[in-house]
């Protein structure tokens, strides 16, 4: 078994596309013994580390990130942007919104990554598939506003705030704590669809992402969903959606809304961490880990906190009343009876 293990590495790491890691070859161990016992992917991941076919990672100790699905309480979804270029250098854009309970995605395909892009995708998924109650995604410009203003809240912010969303600003430069979305973005941009095909206009791309769309959602079983396919586990998913009367009613200029941002930080050497353009001072000794800090625009004020580890209990390391140059507008009927602001 241990033989096979490693030439099944090696044999997959020749393909022309596809996964090498220890799940990978579990999998095609199954499909080549599928009445055998097999293998734990941690003994497989130990065989190959005994083989020298893996490099064993310095031990060091684990820095505790506030992930979003295990703190916050209430719906929460992942937004992000991948794009790939069509033959002769146009560019396709794919916004995706990744519901991180159910796994299903909504999809929104342009020529453009601009901010009514933007906008319409997400109002087209909260009518499709709910409204959240909070929506993790990166510190793009075209999602907070851009990077010149102190305590600017760009159009995007303030959409998702008239509509009672809390956003979640992950750390700078981490993909890795936005995970689940760009893992969508690499099925849809790598040998999962778009390496499968070659295409010749922006229409050809819209019309076999709808295959791709219909596979994801009816047949592909994410591995936390324990053998459920997005679509099954949608069934199952209450959210208040967006009508197309609420919809109709939004104000083309956006007010900032009673609300929460939230940010989470990773703290540099100086302790100095930005907030919509602005630095704030942490303990320097917090150095190498992550702070969660909140804008109440309602109460115009901002918490930072700071936990430790699971075992640990929160502890505020600020409360500073942040002023705001513009009024802040309450959140209005009946975005206010879809959730509960504390």
């Amino acid at each position: 078994m241990k033989r096979l293990i490693v030439r099944t590495r090696k044999r997959l790491g020749t393909a022309p596309a596809g996964l090498i890691g220890a799940r990978a070859i579990r999998d095609e161990l199954k499909q080549l013994m599928p009445r055998r016992p097999l293998p734990s992917e941690a003994t497989i991941y130990r065989v190959l580390r005994q083989a020298g076919e893996v490099v064993s990672q310095s031990p060091c100790e684990a820095t505790y990130f506030p992930a979003p699905t295990d703190e916050v309480a209430g719906s929460l979804d992942a937004m992000d942007w991948t794009c790939r270029y069509l033959t002769g250098g146009p560019k396709v854009y794919a916004f995706h919104t990744l519901n991180l309970r159910t796994r299903a995605m909504y999809q929104t395909l342009a020529c453009t990554k601009a901010l009514p892009t933007a906008q319409l995708h997400v109002l087209d998924a909260w009518q499709t598939r709910g409204i959240p109650r909070f929506l993790q995604l990166d510190n793009d410009a075209l999602f907070c506003g851009g990077y010149k203003v102190p305590r600017v809240f760009g159009q995007f912010t303030r959409l998702c705030l008239y509509v009672g969303v809390e956003l979640i600003f992950l750390p700078f430069e981490e993909p890795k704590c936005n995970s689940q979305v760009e893992f969508l973005n690499g099925l849809w941009g790598g040998p999962a669809f778009w390496e499968r095909h070659r295409f010749g206009s922006f229409g050809q791309v819209c019309r076999r992402s709808a295959h791709f769309r219909e596979w994801y959602m009816q047949h592909y079983r994410p591995p936390a969903l324990k053998g459920a396919t997005p679509a099954q586990q949608q069934r199952t998913e209450r959210r208040p959606r967006l009508t197309p009367c609420l919809r109709r009613q939004l104000p083309d200029t956006l007010p900032i809304t009673a609300g929460r941002v939230h940010f989470i930080r990773h703290v540099p050497a100086d302790g100095a961490i930005r907030i919509l353009n602005e630095l704030w001072h942490v303990p320097k000794a917090l150095a190498g880990h992550y702070v969660w800090a909140t804008v109440a625009t309602h109460r115009r004020t901002l918490e930072i906190w700071f936990r430790r580890s699971p075992q640990h209990q929160w502890k505020l390391l600020t409360h500073a009343y942040y002023h705001l140059t513009e009024p802040v507008r309450k959140l209005q009927p009946p975005f206010t009876t879809l959730f509960t602001m504390s």
